[in-house]
């Protein structure tokens, strides 16, 4: 049953999500990203990652190992 896992770096669901986790960090941490973006970025990205993992977690056929 472990075998027909992949390991998690070859997750697109944890890497969007990494990602997405890794700028509000930066975000909150030194607010230098706000100034860069347009302003319905934020609102964008609230609904569209969701979305994002919604389609991927359809597209998934393989459960992940650690």
């Amino acid at each position: 049953m472990a075998n027909d896992r992949k390991p998690w770096w070859h997750s697109k669901t944890l890497w969007l999500n990494t990602i997405a986790a890794a700028l509000v960090a930066l975000e909150a941490g030194t607010g230098q990203l706000q100034p860069h973006l347009p302003v319905n970025l934020y609102t964008a990205l609230a609904i569209g990652l969701p979305v994002l993992n919604a389609m991927l977690r359809v597209l998934t056929s393989q459960g992940v190992r650690l």
